[in-house]
């Protein structure tokens, strides 16, 4: 049993990363083991939850992977650990669009029987305070919300009428925060800045996170609720397991897509041998760096576990591919803000153009479907695919269900997967002659590339819900 605490809030803007945070780092410096959690798909606040934790920040989202993989996906990422603290998403109840409480804080804490800390903005309210807790509590009686911490308190005054109104609701005040702007972390056009991009920084935002939390906060408290929540008998996921399970549904509502195994082989190369165990581990290269933090960590255990060599390296730095890259995966991230430096970085976009070229299998998602263009915002990239990119004025952002258009080394023609869209860049063309996804909402279109080994997109997809993919793109690896 992993004691454990969701941290909700009323909207987003409340501070839920700022407590979050601040309290995974009060407890990692006491000494605790505290394993990091977010629920949704964004990989930007588990950057700050890693750094404050010293273990990988993961993601639940009951949409990518469906409501059955919460419980072992949270099992599996808190194994060994005595905490987990998991930091909600938007609104408590705010979950996938048209879809109920799917993917919302109150739906993951619901399915890990967790109780809820509300993270409220008191900022311009007094008495009022009462009101809206008392709302959020009773909304959902599964949901248990066990306390309150209340942020942007902006004075001692401020805070006697606070609790004094709070006294009514039951629900007793576990935390006051007053507004502190060096704590916080800038943001730009998708959310906050990456900790790679600025690592010093963050450190020290970090640090000043955990001071603030333990001063203002009852951690006593906060760590009895979460010793209080009930047992977990459910399974653990396993990356090697998974990849011998057939995958699991998205969603568990009927009318959720359905996924098939397929028997089919990927592409490969001609005359390569496929990947197994009387041969050598293939050497699958992963992007990282600051321009390329977005990659949920189950992607990396499933290569590992099909048998791959995983090895990173940074497009900013590194001219070369690690030696003897096999095939390549390229996540998320901003490159346009790093356009220039990875133009100029020509020997390694050759290299990425040379491997391409060869046949070797490479997955790109959204920042590496820029990288791959032939140029981001007049900037040369690696002229994989005849595109090319630019920032734009629109925020693209929301949950995709999408059905495979072409066969790749992804996956097989016809297989539904789902995913999630996040940038404020155009390519152009959208798709090419064999295209990547069909989407389906929120308008029906086709987007991405499949050309030869190569498969480059826009979607964001979670590999646990499908682990056929990492097992598909390894066998099309040479070893």
């Amino acid at each position: 049993m992993v004691a454990r605490l969701v941290i909700a809030a009323p909207s987003s803007g409340s501070g839920k990363t700022t407590v979050a945070t601040g309290l995974m780092a009060a407890f990692a410096a006491a000494g605790l083991a505290v394993s990091p959690h977010k629920v949704g798909p964004d990989y930007i606040d588990p950057g700050y939850h890693a750094l404050a934790t010293g273990r990988p920040g993961r993601n639940l989202d009951a949409y990518l992977c469906g409501p059955e993989l919460i419980e072992p996906l949270f099992a599996h990422g808190s194994a060994g650990c005595d905490l987990a603290v998991i930091e909600g998403v938007m609104g408590m109840y705010d979950g996938a669009a048209g879809q109920g409480e799917l993917a919302s804080t109150a739906h993951v804490a619901k399915l890990l029987r967790a109780p809820v800390v509300l993270v409220v903005d008191a900022s311009s309210q007094s008495r009022s305070v009462a009101a809206l807790v008392h709302g959020f509590a009773s909304w959902d009686p599964e949901v248990r919300v066990a306390g309150v911490i209340l942020n942007k308190v902006g004075s001692d005054r401020h805070e006697v009428l606070l609790r004094e109104a709070l006294e009514e609701s039951g629900v007793p005040v576990l935390g006051a925060l007053r507004r502190a702007p060096q704590v916080r972390a800038p943001s730009r056009h998708l959310g906050l800045v990456p900790v790679a991009e600025r690592r010093a920084e963050a450190v020290e935002s970090v640090a000043a996170l955990a001071s603030q939390v333990r001063d203002g906060c009852d951690l006593g408290a906060l760590l009895a609720l979460a010793r209080g929540a009930p047992s977990l008998p459910g399974e653990v996921w396993d990356p090697a397991t998974g990849l011998g399970a057939s995958p699991a549904s998205p969603s568990s509502s009927s009318n959720s897509p359905k996924l098939s195994m397929s028997r089919e082989g990927p592409p490969r190369r001609a005359g390569s041998p496929p990947a197994g165990p009387k041969g050598q581990r293939p050497v699958v290269a992963v992007a990282g760096g600051a321009a390329f933090t977005f990659s949920y960590a189950e992607h990396a255990e499933l290569l590992a576990a099909a048998g791959a060599e995983v090895v990173p390296f940074d497009p900013l730095h590194d001219e070369e591919l690690p030696e003897g890259t096999a095939g390549l995966v390229i996540g998320g991230g901003f490159p346009e803000v790093y356009a220039p430096e990875l133009s100029a970085n020509e020997p390694l976009r050759k290299a990425v153009a040379e491997l391409a070229a060869s046949g070797a299998p490479v997955a790109a998602e959204c920042a590496g479907l820029l990288y791959l263009s032939r140029e981001l915002d007049g900037k040369p990239m690696c002229g994989v695919l005849d595109a090319r990119a630019r920032m734009s004025q629109r925020l693209t952002l929301g949950y995709r269900e999408a059905v495979a258009v072409s066969d790749s080394v992804l996956a097989a023609a016809g297989t539904r997967m789902r995913g999630h869209e996040f940038h404020r860049t155009v390519v152009e063309p959208g798709a090419g002659a064999a295209a990547a996804w069909g989407l389906h909402a929120p308008e029906r279109r086709v987007e991405g590339f499949v050309q030869g080994n190569v498969h480059a997109s826009y979607l964001h997809t979670h590999w646990a819900a499908r682990p056929d993919i990492a097992r598909r793109f390894v066998e099309s690896c040479t070893p």
